[in-house]
C-alpha cells in the first residue's frame, strides 16, 4: 500500500511521538483514499446526496432521536449504503417532510379544488408517509444488498482467479474492485481504504469487519472468503489450490440452493401481488361507474369524483403495489448479474442516443427529447375536448346519424342549466380521443426507454455471445501456452482454429495488432484506441487478459494453468446461471403473460363496458328527468327521475385506467426483471421500452374496439339524441 520511504518515516515519527517530540514531516498517504471518495461521489446517485442533505437539515431543526434498538438498525443501514447521515437525521427527516407535505399539500388542494374529500385525502396520505419515510434507510440498504449480492459470484470468481497465480489477498481484492461492478466495488475499495487510513492494521481485519455486515444475509459469501483466507496458510501448493477451488464451489452450490428455496416460495406472493394490483382493482372498475352515478349531484361534480378515483388508482394503489414488489425483491438471494457496459465504459455512453444522418452529417439526439415531443403532441390532442370547451362552451356536433356527440357536455342530473355550468365531456368522440393521452404517457415512456437501451443492449448481447465462447477459447490458449508457444504467436493460432466465431474475431484482432502494428501483447489488448477490448467490451474478458499478463510473468506454465482454471470457472458459473433461470422460468413466463396480454385486455374490456354503462345512465337520467317534470301519468315518478346521476365521464375514466395500466406495467416489469436478473438496470430499461410500447398499444386498440362496439349496442337500445 505505502512506499518503503513512507513506512520508514511513519515509524520514525511514531518513535518521536513516544518520546514527546513533534513529527518532523507529515506523511503523505497514497491516493487510494482519495480514489475511494472520488469513486463514491461518482457512484452515489444525486437523489441519495439530496437525501443526505435533507437529513442533515432535518436534524438541525427537529433532532428526533430513535430508540436504541432502532438506532442500531439505522446505523447499520447507513453504513451499508455509505451515506453521510445519522439515525437522528433520518428519523427527523421522516417526520419533517410529511408534516410539510400535509400543511402545504392540503392548502394547495383546497385552494384549487375546494373539495374536502381531496383535501382530507392529501392530509391523511401525507401523515401516513411517516411510516414508509422511516423505512427509507432500510429500503436503500435492501436495494444496495440486492445489487451487491448479484455480483458476489463474480467477486469470488475474480479473487480466486487472481490468487491461483499470486497468493496475495490485498492485491486480489484490489484487482477485484477494479473489475466487479458497483456497488460491490465500492465496498471493496472501502475495505482497502480502511487499511490505508489505519482504521484497521491489516487487510484481514478490515475484510472481516466488512463481512460481518453480510452475516444475516449471505453466509456463503463469508464462508467462501474464509476458505480464500485459509489458502494463505496452506504449506503445499496443491492444498492451497484446493482451498481456492472449494471457495468458488461453496459460493455456486449454496447460491443454487438458496435460489431453489426462493423460487418455491415465490408463487404465493406473486399471485397475491397480481390479484391485489391487477385483477381486483380493474374488475372493481366495472361497478364503479354505477356507484359514482348515485353519488354525483349539484354539490359533487363528476370532475371532483374523477380526481378522487385518480387519487386511489394512480397514487395509492401503484405505491402499494410498488412497495409489495420491493418486499418480494428484497428476499432475492445472490445471483449472477449483468452490468450496464455504458456505465462501466464512458465511451459507450454515446450509444444511449439516437443516431440521425442528414446528408453527410451525423447527429446524436437524446431519447428524452424525442419522447418529450411525442408526449406533448399526443397529450395536447388527447385533452383537446377540454380545450375546445374552454374556448367555446357551445361548440359540439353529432355524428353517426345523430346518435353520438363529439363533446357531449350535459347538465348535472339531467336538470336545466347554463351552457357554462354543464358537466362532461360525455361524448363518444371525446372518449375515443382520450386514448391519445394514454398513448402519450405509455408510448412516450416506452420510446424513451427503448431508444436509450436498444443500441447498448445489442452491444452487450454481442459481448455475451463472446463470453459464452470464451471459456473454450481460453482453454485452447492455455494449451498453446502450455506447449511453450509465446503468447504473441498463440493468439494467432487460436484465432485460426476458432474460425468465424466471435472469440476468433477477438483473438484475430489481438494478433493483427501484434503483427501489423508492432504492439506488445498488453498494448494490443488494452490500447484505448486500437486495443481489441475496445471492440469487445467485457469485464470477464478484460479480467482474463489481465490474469494472463500477471501470470505470464511467472512463466508460460503458470499462465497456461491460470487460463485453463479460469476457463473451468467461467463454464461452472454459466451452468449455475442457466439452472437459476430454469428455476424461475415458470413464474417469469406467467408474469410476462400478465404484462403482455392479460392486463391490457382486461382493462380495455372494462373501459368498453364502462363506456356503455355511462352512455346508458347519461341518457336514462335525462329521459327520467323529462318524464318526472311533465306529462300525465308521469308525475308519480317524483324524485325517481333524478335518481341516476351522470357519473364520471369516460373521458376522465379512461385516462385514469390507462395511466394505471402504464403504472402497473412499469411495476411488474421491474419486478419480473429483478426476480430473473437481479439488479440489471440495462435489461430493465430494455424490457420497460418493449413492454410499455406493446402493452399501451394493445390496451388502446382493445379499448377502442370494445368502446365502439358496446356504444353502438347501447344507442340501438335507447333513442337517438334529440
Amino acid at each position: 500500500m505505502a512506499t518503503e520511504e513512507d513506512l520508514v518515516n511513519k515509524y520514525k515519527d511514531r518513535l518521536r511521538q513516544e518520546f514527546g517530540e513533534e513529527p518532523l514531516v507529515q506523511i503523505s498517504r497514497r491516493v487510494l483514499s482519495q480514489e475511494y471518495t472520488t469513486f463514491k461521489k461518482a457512484f452515489i446517485p444525486p437523489q441519495l446526496t439530496l437525501y443526505e442533505k435533507g437529513c442533515q437539515i432535518a436534524e438541525g431543526l427537529l433532532k428526533v432521536k430513535p430508540e436504541s434498538k432502532r438506532e442500531a438498525e439505522l446505523k447499520e443501514a447507513l453504513d451499508i449504503t455509505h451515506l453521510n447521515a445519522t439515525p437522528t437525521g433520518t428519523l427527523s427527516f421522516a417526520l419533517m417532510v410529511p408534516i410539510l407535505m400535509m400543511v402545504f399539500g392540503s392548502a394547495i388542494t383546497y385552494t384549487f379544488t375546494a373539495s374536502l374529500y381531496l383535501t382530507a385525502f392529501v392530509g391523511i396520505g401525507s401523515l401516513i408517509l411517516v411510516i414508509p419515510f422511516q423505512k427509507i434507510p432500510d429500503f436503500l440498504a435492501n436495494n444496495w444488498r440486492l445489487k451487491a449480492s448479484n455480483q458476489m459470484v463474480q467477486c469470488i470468481f475474480y479473487v480466486v482467479t487472481y490468487m491461483r497465480h499470486t497468493s496475495n489477498l490485498e492485491r486480489a481484492i484490489e484487482f477485484t474492485s477494479d473489475h466487479v461492478g458497483a456497488p460491490l466495488s465500492l465496498d471493496l475499495k472501502k475495505v482497502l481504504w480502511d487499511v490505508e487510513t489505519s482504521a484497521y492494521p491489516t487487510i484481514k481485519e478490515s475484510l472481516e469487519n466488512y463481512l460481518k455486515s453480510w452475516e444475516k444475509w449471505n453466509r456463503e459469501f463469508i464462508e467462501s472468503f474464509h476458505l480464500i483466507e485459509s489458502s494463505l496458510y496452506e504449506p503445499a501448493e496443491g492444498r492451497r489450490l484446493d482451498a481456492l477451488d472449494k471457495a468458488l464451489t461453496v459460493m455456486l452450490t449454496e447460491t443454487y440452493e438458496k435460489m431453489l428455496h426462493y423460487a418455491h416460495n415465490l408463487q404465493s406472493p406473486v399471485t397475491m401481488l397480481h390479484m391485489l394490483g391487477v385483477i381486483l382493482p380493474i374488475l372493481g372498475l366495472v361497478i364503479l361507474p354505477m356507484v359514482v352515478s348515485f353519488m354525483t349531484d349539484e354539490n359533487t361534480s363528476p370532475t371532483s369524483m374523477a380526481l378522487g378515483i385518480a387519487a386511489i388508482y394512480n397514487v395509492l394503489l401503484p405505491v402499494s403495489v410498488y412497495y409489495l414488489s420491493k418486499v418480494v425483491l428484497s428476499n432475492r438471494p445472490t445471483g449472477y448479474g449483468e452490468s450496464d457496459i455504458s456505465e462501466q465504459n464512458p465511451q459507450f455512453s454515446k450509444f444511449k442516443n439516437v443516431l440521425i444522418k442528414i446528408g453527410g452529417i451525423e447527429l446524436r439526439i437524446q431519447p428524452f427529447f424525442i419522447a418529450a415531443v411525442f408526449f406533448v403532441v399526443f397529450f395536447l390532442i388527447g385533452v383537446s375536448p377540454i380545450i375546445l370547451h374552454t374556448l367555446d362552451s357551445s361548440f359540439d356536433f353529432t355524428f353517426y346519424e345523430g346518435k353520438f356527440s363529439f363533446l357531449g357536455y350535459v347538465c348535472p342530473k339531467g336538470n336545466t342549466c347554463d351552457v357554462d355550468t354543464r358537466a362532461g365531456p360525455y361524448g363518444l368522440g371525446a372518449s375515443v380521443i382520450s386514448l391519445l393521452v394514454t398513448l402519450a404517457v405509455g408510448v412516450g415512456a416506452g420510446l424513451y426507454f427503448k431508444l436509450r437501451s436498444q443500441n447498448v443492449i445489442a452491444l452487450r448481447e454481442k459481448t455475451k455471445k463472446l463470453e459464452q465462447e470464451f471459456a473454450s477459447a481460453l482453454f485452447q490458449l492455455g494449451n498453446r501456452l502450455g506447449d511453450n508457444i509465446p503468447a504473441e504467436l498463440a493468439f494467432g493460432q487460436v484465432a485460426n482454429v476458432m474460425g468465424n466465431t466471435t472469440s476468433g474475431a477477438f483473438f484475430a484482432a489481438v494478433s493483427q495488432n501484434i503483427t501489423n502494428r508492432g504492439m506488445s501483447v498488453e498494448t494490443a489488448i488494452f490500447d484505448q484506441k486500437q486495443g481489441a477490448l475496445t471492440f469487445f467490451p467485457s469485464k470477464v474478458i478484460e479480467s482474463s487478459m489481465k490474469v494472463l499478463l500477471e501470470s505470464s510473468r511467472k512463466g508460460p506454465k503458470i499462465a497456461a494453468q491460470a487460463l485453463m482454471s479460469m476457463s473451468r470457472y467461467i463454464k461452472e458459473i454459466h451452468r449455475v446461471d442457466e439452472r437459476l433461470k430454469d428455476l424461475l422460468a415458470e413464474i417469469i413466463s406467467s408474469m410476462k403473460g400478465q404484462i403482455k396480454f392479460l392486463t391490457p385486455a382486461i382493462a380495455g374490456i372494462v373501459i368498453g363496458i364502462t363506456s356503455m354503462i355511462t352512455t346508458i345512465l347519461t341518457r336514462l337520467s335525462a329521459q327520467l328527468a323529462t318524464l318526472s317534470e311533465g306529462g300525465s301519468g308521469t308525475a308519480g315518478l317524483g324524485g325517481f327521475g333524478t335518481l341516476f346521476g351522470n357519473g364520471v365521464p369516460v373521458f376522465y375514466f379512461q385516462i385514469i385506467v390507462g395511466i394505471y395500466v402504464v403504472q402497473i406495467t412499469y411495476i411488474l416489469t421491474i419486478l419480473s426483471n429483478g426476480i430473473e436478473n437481479g439488479a440489471d438496470s440495462l435489461n430493465e430499461r430494455y424490457l420497460l421500452g418493449k413492454y410499455l410500447l406493446n402493452t399501451t398499444v394493445m390496451y388502446t386498440i382493445i379499448s377502442l374496439a370494445v368502446m365502439l362496439m358496446f356504444n353502438i349496442i347501447a344507442v340501438n337500445i335507447l333513442p337517438a339524441l334529440g
